[in-house]
């Protein structure tokens, strides 16, 4: 597969072109979505319902990581956890256009979930511990594992390689990076977990709410640790995030057994997703869509805040896990 970071061959007219030969018509215009990873689109078709198409970037995952992801959202859909799932056309989900890939998805709508809400989260403990009782049952076996060599290791390797990390900040940015890095190995690697299929990237831009959640975008799932889907609900002080905890565990555990041991890699989980957002930007600069969206990351102040994020983040990681109310 090519790797053209720009997508710049996938114009209006190869889109349209692309959902033709499924034999799907857009009777709309196409209104271009937040993502910033793949290409996603939303438009009417000629049937009168409106649907999503997600062009997935060229060289991210191969034909069998992606066809995985959609037999785990067959399975959830099976369970009727609701989710916005691909659609099968032509006995497939995945169709390829030209050199690009594509999927086509119901558009479906709602307002972001508000993880303050209590008798939300407890909602979403409810669905989260579902999907992990379907995806406990097996792990991905094209999909990665989250680990420290993945988000850690190999992040450290692109961020010494950024060009856009101010020289005169490099050794303040070091200085506190490598001991973030060194510790949350120690943590991470410390701990026994039990591997499952997860969302992967469950937070609440993530969830769709109406009536109840509706759960988008499995474009990250992976195995991992159950907590990383849980994790990323929490905000707050600690008593607020003790408390939030508490409703989603209980509400989680009506459907799902949870080892209360896997709370201590909240902090290292968090250092992990610190670390890799940096060096997934960096990574994606070459994208016009990333300094168009990220403008700060070239600058002096977001480097900085980095540091300062960094310190704070090193000072969680010694501190006293969360613990049940």
């Amino acid at each position: 597969m090519n790797d053209d970071f720009s997508f710049s061959g996938l114009t209006p007219d190869v889109i349209l072109d692309a959902l033709e030969s499924i034999g799907v018509y857009a009777s709309s215009g196409l209104l271009a979505l937040n993502s910033y990873e793949n290409r996603v689109y939303q438009f009417i078709a000629d049937d009168g319902k409106r649907y999503v198409v997600k062009f997935y970037r060229p060289g991210r995952w191969s034909n069998q990581a992606i066809e995985e992801e959609h037999t785990f959202s067959a399975e959830l859909i099976e369970q009727d956890i609701p989710l916005a799932a691909p659609l099968t056309i032509h006995n497939n989900t995945l169709h390829h256009w030209n050199q690009y890939r594509f999927t086509l998805f119901p558009s479906v709508g709602g307002r972001q979930f508000e993880n303050d809400d209590l008798d939300q989260l407890e909602w979403m403990g409810r669905f989260i511990g579902r999907i992990h009782s379907v995806g406990k049952v097996k792990v991905f076996e094209h999909r990665p594992t989250i680990s420290t060599a993945n988000y850690l290791s190999h992040s450290k390797s692109v961020l010494e390689n950024c060009e856009l990390l101010p020289h005169h900040l490099q050794t303040a940015f070091w200085a506190i990076m490598d001991p973030v890095i060194q510790t949350t190995e120690a943590r991470f690697n410390d701990q026994k977990w039990q591997s499952l299929r997860l969302h992967g990237d469950c937070h609440p831009g993530n969830i769709l709410w109406r009536d109840g959640p509706t759960f988008v975008d499995l474009d990250d799932a992976r195995n991992g640790p159950a907590i990383q889907d849980l994790w990323m609900m929490l905000s707050g002080d600690r008593a607020n995030r003790l408390l939030q905890l508490d409703v989603l565990l209980e509400a989680y555990e009506e459907f799902q057994h949870f080892d209360s041991k896997e709370i201590r890699l909240i902090e290292p989980l968090r250092a992990m997703r610190m670390v890799h957002h940096m060096a997934w930007i960096a990574l994606r600069w070459q994208d016009p869509a990333f300094p168009r969206a990220f403008p700060w990351f070239a600058q002096d102040k977001y480097w900085e805040g980095q540091i300062l994020a960094l310190k704070e983040q090193l000072a969680a990681l010694d501190e006293p896990p969360l613990t049940r109310v």
